[in-house]
């Protein structure tokens, strides 16, 4: 699918035509450039690389420098890779918010939210206090029993238990494209989309 790179701004709330106030999530979709054209005969598939954000040479690896060089571009600090792009897409060429123009709903995907370690009724949703099952009656927010007895004296894999929450690559599909402002690149989104502000986004058509 064809899409941008973006930073998310924040969220807000706007009026909709039958006035009602609705929810919403300002991305800062590109401008991207296109750092690298992939084909079916050099790479076997057809694809798209596009760049967002400047990046000084000094803090670009000589490798990825040689890379910006071929394409004619400014090092670019986030790289990622879309298919289907409408029209044929040359080096250097630039990419803006414009491309939503047409589309009534796109697909965000972005780095969640970290938590830490947190135990399994902020994880998972157990019950904690109250709930009497699993040989757990006098400890509040534990898990209680976790399966392991004389048979098969193991505890399962996928037993879900307390650890690391956040911070996992999440997509959020079908979210509605409320307006595009291409004098200052944004995007409009209804409802909330992953991440925390000024995190990294990828939004796909």
């Amino acid at each position: 699918m064809p899409g941008l790179l973006g930073k998310k701004i924040g969220m807000t709330s706007v009026f909709s035509a039958e006035g009602k106030n609705v929810p919403c999530t300002v991305i800062e979709a590109g401008p991207c450039v296109v750092t690298q054209v992939k084909s079916i005969e050099k790479d076997g598939y057809e694809a798209v690389q596009v760049g967002f954000q400047d990046k000084k040479e000094k803090h670009t690896t000589k490798p990825l420098l040689g890379h910006f060089k071929k394409a004619g571009v400014t090092p670019k600090r986030h790289l990622a890779e879309f298919k289907g792009f409408e029209g044929e897409l040359n080096l250097g060429d630039t990419l803006t918010v414009e491309l939503f123009n047409d589309a009534t709903f796109v697909d965000v995907v972005g780095i969640s939210k970290g938590k830490g370690f947190q135990g399994v009724v902020k994880r998972h949703g157990f019950g904690g206090v109250g709930q009497a099952t699993h040989g757990q009656h006098n400890r509040a927010r534990k898990p209680g029993s976790i399966g392991a007895c004389s048979y098969p004296a193991k505890v399962f894999k996928g037993m879900r238990m307390g650890g690391q929450m956040g911070g996992d690559r999440v997509t959020i599909q079908n979210l509605q494209v409320l307006k595009v402002i291409v004098d200052h690149n944004l995007l409009l989104v209804k409802g909330s989309i992953p991440g925390c502000k000024g995190s990294i986004v990828i939004i796909e058509k």
